[in-house]
């Protein structure tokens, strides 16, 4: 099994159309992202974009549930 990250949004203010609030999506791995407070995921356009960090809290699912998670988006 591969390691999923995962996210909820907490705040879509200027992004309403990309991101639901309380909405669990995928974080993908970007160190320049992350240098400039930004966090990769992919949103409701099955595409990955870079959205400010604060807009989510990141969470720690056990393994076995986001490889579910994982597995039911894709």
């Amino acid at each position: 099994m591969t390691q999923h990250e995962f996210a909820i949004c907490i705040d879509n203010t200027g992004f309403e159309a990309s991101l639901e609030l309380r909405k669990l999506y995928e974080v993908l791995p970007d160190a320049t992202a992350a240098q400039h407070a930004q966090l990769r995921v992919v949103d409701e356009s099955g595409e990955d974009y870079l959205y400010p960090v604060a807009s989510f809290d990141r969470i720690a699912l056990p393994a076995n549930v986001a490889e579910r998670v994982f597995q039911a988006h894709a």
